[in-house]
């Protein structure tokens, strides 16, 4: 192995210095033009797109990079063009509600640009050195994010919570993954993988699981880790809080499996079952506290929640296709949870805040596009057909129940039948309840359209014609190493 990196080595982290670059120059003109918010959004949508083209250059690889630090790979990809869209569409909701809280925008859209630099390093790390350090560029960018509305105490609030539960959650991971290297001498995955292969599970690997999982936990937000989730979702800017639901979640979701399928495969049998008891756990309380909430933003935080336990469902599978399931649900998710908050973001005001159940009164009247766009999204996430929330479930289920885990399809069924109430809840204060006295109109600009837009798109369009992101899952679940060994342990 070569004692230096090679220009190769640079190559294959050409997106990654593509939207490093990007956010240095977009901190630059933050400093020459703090008043150009236009120019500022446009810069930071271009250096996303740049980004784009540039993992599109590596379609196919299927190589390990960095000295072993980093896989180029259809997993990555696929994880990474989840985050980069997460991001676009967030800088798109992001400008008219920057505007009216009378925000400077240059720092906060450098601060999305990076915490997706982190987002992308945790879909590509093979090493756990590498996965630490893409973890935590991501959760200090968060961290400042939550609480970016200064003035506003609860946004300042959501930040406190969430960096002292953050921190006290990355203490459990580390020291779970200092186990991992005391019992294996290495922190390449490839490596654990090797060193664990035909032996027994001893104490300290079963420790060593449960500290990494309950790390992992909190990311994903999983009962019981799910505590911060409702303030800091409620608190954060509600961008933030969009892009925290989606693209921190699925790249919590890359590294999830990153560490328990390549690294730890041959403790399969562990880990599934503790897997199994978080996934029924966190889809019946997410579903169920979800069902009392008036507020928006903490009833979709809930929600949030469930769907972790319905992703978490993937990796108890294990198997290829349950990968490519969560892969899937992950795809259409992206869509129909940002729309939601997009819709969520259009309701700010400068007279009202507008993330109250009760201030969706008359919306179809008021703005009966948002109210159109709302209604897919509701019905999405309620896993309603034809939307795409409705394959993404069959999918999903139905990879539970081709592995054998019959009980845990039945019950995310009913879970997902019982959120259909608190969803449907929300069109009925849309389209039935009577227009109340609910401040200045709702005007959606330029940026904002175009959000709802691909979002409501994306979310029909995968409901209709989901073939060809099935396609693109079971391709990047294919290259991700160590199913065949996890299933054959099983």
């Amino acid at each position: 192995m070569p004692a230096g990196f090679s220009s190769l080595d640079f190559y294959y982290i050409l997106p990654e210095l593509v939207l490093t670059g990007g956010a240095m120059l977009l901190l630059l003109l933050a400093v020459l033009a703090p008043r150009r918010d236009g120019l500022l959004l446009w810069t930071a949508l271009a250096t996303v797109a740049a980004t784009l083209v540039a993992l599109a250059s590596f379609a196919g690889l299927d190589v390990t990079a960095s000295r072993g630090l980093l896989a180029i790979d259809g997993f990555a990809a696929f994880f990474k063009v989840i985050v980069l869209l997460s991001a676009a569409l967030t800088l798109l909701m992001s400008a008219p509600y920057m505007r009216v809280e009378g925000i400077r925008v240059g720092e906060y859209y450098f601060l999305i640009l990076c915490a997706s630099l982190g987002m992308m390093f945790m879909a590509s790390g093979v090493d756990l050195i590498t996965l630490f350090i893409g973890l935590e560029t991501m959760a200090v960018s968060f961290y400042v994010l939550a609480g970016f509305l200064k003035p506003n105490p609860r946004s300042n609030e959501a930040a406190v919570k969430y960096f002292v539960l953050g921190a006290f959650s990355l203490g459990i991971l580390l020291y779970g993954m200092s186990l991992l290297y005391g019992a294996t001498g290495t922190t390449s995955l490839a490596g654990i993988a090797a060193a664990l292969r035909g032996q027994d599970p001893s104490l300290v690997l079963v420790l060593a699981v449960i500290l990494v999982a309950a790390g992992m936990s909190f990311k994903i937000a999983a009962v019981p880790f799910h505590m911060w989730a409702p303030d800091v979702y409620e608190g954060a800017p509600t961008p933030v809080t969009a892009f925290l639901s989606v693209g921190s979640k699925a790249a919590s979701f890359a590294m999830l499996l990153r560490i328990f399928v390549e690294g730890l495969p041959a403790l399969g049998a562990e880990w599934a079952m503790l897997f199994y008891g978080l996934a029924v756990v966190t889809m019946t309380v997410g579903n169920i506290a979800a069902l009392t909430q008036s507020n928006l933003k903490r009833m979709l935080a809930y929600s949030s929640i469930a769907h972790a336990g319905y992703l978490l469902i993937g990796v108890v599978v294990r198997t290829e296709r349950g990968v490519a399931a969560m892969l899937v649900y992950l795809g259409v998710y992206l869509f129909m949870q940002l729309g939601a908050f997009a819709v969520v973001t259009a309701m700010r005001r400068s007279d009202i805040i507008g993330d109250e159940l009760k201030d969706l009164n008359g919306l179809s009247k008021r703005s009966p596009v948002a109210a159109f766009a709302m209604l897919f999204f509701m019905l999405s996430l309620g896993g309603i057909p034809p939307t795409a929330g409705f394959m993404g479930k069959v999918w999903l289920f139905g990879a539970a129940i081709d592995a054998g885990f019959i009980w845990l399809a039945v019950i995310a069924v009913a879970n997902s039948a019982l959120s259909i109430y608190y969803y449907l809840r929300v069109v009925v204060f849309m389209w039935i309840n009577e227009e109340e006295g609910v401040g200045s109109p709702i005007a959606i600009g330029p940026a904002m359209a175009v959000a709802i837009g691909v979002a409501l798109l994306g979310t029909v369009v995968l409901g209709l014609y989901p073939q060809a992101l099935f396609e693109q899952a079971e391709t990047a679940a294919r290259t991700l190493d160590g199913i065949a060994a996890t299933v054959a342990v099983r």
